[in-house]
């Protein structure tokens, strides 16, 4: 029996877990849930799976959830209670699903106290992949990639010598305006930005796939998960998602992972590898499918995606600086505050007055994170944007 803490249980990604623990009841215990302010998923879950804790963000939340659940499951609050969960002494592999940076310091934490990680948290290793990477090295920790390309990535490289890989070629599905001009990108909204063609996930990751920022933090995570430079880290648009990734090999072979669009697929690798067990999620029909096609991303359109190469390349707290602006900045397109073509304006003028620094320690990185928020807010108020 695999013993898991699931940081973000209540989350597209959290959910899609246990739907998976669920089908192997006698294979799985879950020893910790934690989720933000959710409070009645969260008490739901924790009457299904009986962890032995489980984390709210506020003390508000958890006086609520305390008369739902057994006394028996001890209840605790904000990063503290975080980073419990990260590190219960019974985890053997804790699934990182919590969305932004406050992942960065429960995945560190975990990592210390010696367990697998699950990594469906972009930001740990957008903004702290160095320090992430030495640490599970160091601590000969496995970082299991939850996100469908790095999952497809890391499966094609099962059985290859790491010397041999040339290329990764990360697919991406072009989001919901893909043949959209620079005019109606200007006048898009947030409802219309959250539609996804092919894939159900939270509404901050969908709206980075709709700015390819998206795919920008994933070329920075394929970085320091696979060791490759930047140069040979390509993006491709693939509209049908049946693609998830591909590598190239030095003799020129390319291996591709092919899938449905479902998230279940790469998560369950994650919790059972290195095994493979029977699924009963619904199986690719590439008849059905008829065709796949692949073209260059527009990088005028979506700038997004150029400008995580450059944090990337750049290196230091470029990364964490990205990854706060424009987390600040695709909040306030939701609450519809800025255009969507604003959002890539935003981050470009914060990466543009930070003074970078480079080989950053965890609060440097923590620092740069909040400068960036800062700064983004100081931009949008001063700076009136239209799109």
């Amino acid at each position: 029996m695999k013993r898991l803490a699931i940081l973000g249980s209540t989350g597209s990604i959290g959910r899609q877990t246990i739907e998976i623990i669920s089908h192997y009841p006698d294979r799985f215990q879950v020893l910790a849930l934690t989720a933000g302010r959710n409070v009645h998923r969260l008490a739901e879950q924790a009457r299904q799976l009986k962890p032995e804790l489980v984390v709210v963000e506020n003390a508000d939340s958890a006086k609520e959830l305390r008369g739902m659940i057994s006394n028996s499951i001890e209840v605790m609050v904000g990063d503290e209670g975080l980073i419990a969960a990260a590190t219960h002494p019974q985890a053997e592999l804790v699934v990182v699903a919590v969305v932004g940076a406050r992942g960065i310091l429960p995945t560190l934490a975990a990592i210390d106290a010696d367990k697998d990680i699950g990594l469906a948290n972009k930001e740990s290793l957008v903004a702290a992949g160095e320090l992430v990477m030495a640490k599970a090295k160091e601590r000969q920790v496995r970082i299991l990639p939850i996100d469908s390309e790095h999952s497809a990535v890391f499966q094609c490289l099962q059985g290859q010598d790491p010397d041999h890989l040339a290329k990764i070629i990360l697919t991406a599905s072009g989001g919901p305006f893909r043949t959209y001009t620079n005019e109606q990108l200007e006048v898009v909204t947030p409802k219309e930005a959250l539609r996804h063609p092919n894939w159900d996930m939270g509404a901050k990751i969908t709206i980075d796939s709709a700015t390819l920022m998206n795919k920008g933090l994933e070329v920075i995570e394929a970085h320091w998960l696979f060791g490759l430079p930047y140069e040979q880290i390509q993006v491709l648009v693939h509209p049908q998602s049946i693609v998830h990734s591909l590598v190239e090999l030095v003799d020129g072979s390319v291996l591709a992972q092919l899938g449905p669009p479902d998230m279940r697929l790469p998560i369950q690798f994650a919790l059972t590898f290195p095994e493979r067990w029977p699924a009963p999620w619904p199986r690719l029909s590439l008849a059905d499918v008829g065709s796949l096609t692949f073209a260059e991303p527009n990088k005028e359109l979506f700038p997004c995606l150029s400008l995580a190469y450059a944090a990337g390349k750049e290196g230091g707290t470029m990364p964490a600086v990205l990854n706060a602006a424009n987390e600040e900045a695709v909040e306030a397109f939701l609450q519809e505050r800025i255009a969507f073509l604003d959002i890539p304006r935003v981050i470009g003028e914060v990466l543009e007055t930070h003074q970078n620094k480079e080989r950053p320690t965890i609060d440097d990185t923590l620092a740069a994170d909040r400068w960036a928020r800062r700064q983004a807010q100081h931009i949008m108020k001063q700076h009136p944007l239209k799109g």
